[in-house]
């Protein structure tokens, strides 16, 4: 009876490495980036609110305390 428990042939392993690299290959995942055929629509409610303080320096409030009727 012949022992096949020995060491391996170099063909032997050769053919172990490709079937383990086919193996590997079929199972690499595959991403593809792809821009959408439609535009992107985007719709923000937005509210602003702002807050506009005029300062007058106190001459010219006198100046046209002085001169009412000037406008």
């Amino acid at each position: 009876m012949k022992n096949h428990s020995g060491p391996l042939k170099l063909t032997q392993v050769a053919t172990i490495l490709f079937l383990g690299a086919i193996a590997l290959s079929a199972c690499t995942p595959t991403v593809a980036v792809q821009a959408p055929s439609e535009p992107i629509t985007v719709n923000l409610n937005v509210k602003i609110e702002h807050e506009i303080r005029v300062k007058v320096d106190k001459e010219l409030d006198n100046l046209f305390e002085d001169k009412e009727g000037i406008f």
